[in-house]
């Protein structure tokens, strides 16, 4: 039974209650309904419905619940190991202030790089421009030469700033002065934190949002075009009702997703670490379903098809996706980008959910994210409001 029939049916239903002619013909004893002057909750029936009508499609169960853990798992895999990005470089003849490293400073730069030699420069620039070697180092001289491709500038950095060291040390080992400062370098988190923790919020919030907007809105075509809209306005049933019965599934099909991310994500293989205040993920969960699901009604009111609706979420939900952090960070982002970034939901889901699950927030960073994105809803709500329609005509 599709979600337009269980939604009709549950309207009817409703319906037949409502007066207490009906309720005195169908109420009584042995009858299995209300007796008189008892009405169905339709906010409860509605919800029924559209949960049951979830849960009998494998299909949607499938791409709401199943494929975005399937993101986890293979995103939480391969980034697994937090350690820093191991190199490999190309000796080109002799480079003095690596041939006279000692045993141990060998040990300590096969940590951070493997250092191969090589006999032809050419074949090595030929498989560092190929990306076989992620760099090339020579000496001319008193230079020390250093090649790389511009091709993949995180390994190109991690070479600079390795090479950097080992020259700083001979220099030093040949002034035989001791350095007046020395550092010592740190991190601010926990050691065993793992970039599940910091992929978890933003796959999440991906998921919740591809949900969120794209069943409500979907849904609210379908409906108008059915006309099941138009009956239900008809009918005893109040439109907030409909809305509220709406907003109950998705409710409960992101905080099934949101349970199902966490489980997933703190499994020993994974290893996610939840912080004191890691419950208020849900309060969030449940603002950030009402901002993206303002959103959702809104392509509903202003599409007249699935087709166009589905088209105008995924112009939506993909590029907000990205733009938000649900895939990386935006740090490194032209500001512009992160500019934009600011008037998206998504982002504030990701971000509150970050801060409270692992970077130890609480209450003081979780209510400005909440109120963020319930004033979005007040907006997207009211410009809605605007354009929605009972019927197509």
């Amino acid at each position: 039974m599709s979600i337009e029939e269980t939604t009709s049916r549950a309207g009817a239903e409703a319906g037949e209650q409502a007066g207490p002619e009906g309720a005195g013909r169908r109420g009584g004893r042995g009858t299995g309904r209300p007796a008189r002057g008892e009405r169905l909750n339709p906010v409860r029936e509605l919800s029924r419905a559209m949960i049951l009508s979830v849960l009998r499609d494998k299909g949607t169960i499938f791409f709401l619940l199943i494929f975005p853990i399937l993101f986890l798992l293979l995103f939480g895999t391969l980034f697994k190991s937090d350690g820093t990005a191991h190199i490999k470089v190309a000796q080109v003849g002799r480079v003095q202030v690596l041939d006279s490293l000692t045993a141990s400073q060998r040990e300590q730069l096969a940590r951070a790089a493997t250092v191969t030699r090589v006999s032809s420069e050419s074949a090595a620039l030929k498989k560092v421009r190929k990306g076989d070697y992620d760099a090339l180092v020579e000496q001319d001289g008193g230079t020390v030469v250093l090649r790389y491709s511009a091709a993949d500038s995180v390994k190109g950095a991690s070479a600079r700033a390795t090479l950097n060291a080992v020259l700083e040390q001979a220099n030093l080992a040949a002034t035989g002065t001791p350095a007046t400062y020395t550092l010592k370098a740190s991190q601010v988190e926990d050691r065993s934190v793992k970039p599940i923790q910091y992929l978890t919020p933003g796959l999440m919030g991906w998921a919740i949002a591809s949900s969120a907007v794209f069943s409500t809105a979907l849904t609210l075509v379908t409906l108008r075009r059915k006309k099941i809209l138009q009956r239900m306005r008809l009918s005893p049933i109040r439109a907030w009702e409909v809305v509220a019965a709406r907003i109950s599934m998705t409710m409960l099909m992101a905080l099934t997703q949101t349970a199902l991310f966490l489980l997933v994500a703190t499994l020993p293989y994974f290893g996610l670490r939840l912080t004191g205040d890691w419950w208020l993920v849900v309060p969030l969960v449940m603002c950030g379903t009402l901002s993206l699901m303002s959103l959702g009604l809104l392509i509903g009111s202003v599409t007249r098809t699935e087709e166009s609706a589905g088209g105008l979420a995924q112009l939506l939900v993909l590029p907000m996706s990205f733009l938000s952090g649900s895939f990386f960070s935006l740090d490194g982002a032209p500001q512009w980008v992160r500019a934009v970034s600011y008037m998206m939901p998504l982002r504030y889901l990701v971000k509150g959910s970050e801060a409270v699950l692992s970077r130890g927030g609480g209450i003081a960073e979780a209510l400005p994210t909440m109120g963020g994105m319930l004033a979005f809803t007040a907006v997207v709500t009211a410009l809605t409001l605007r354009f929605f329609r009972w019927n197509d005509v």
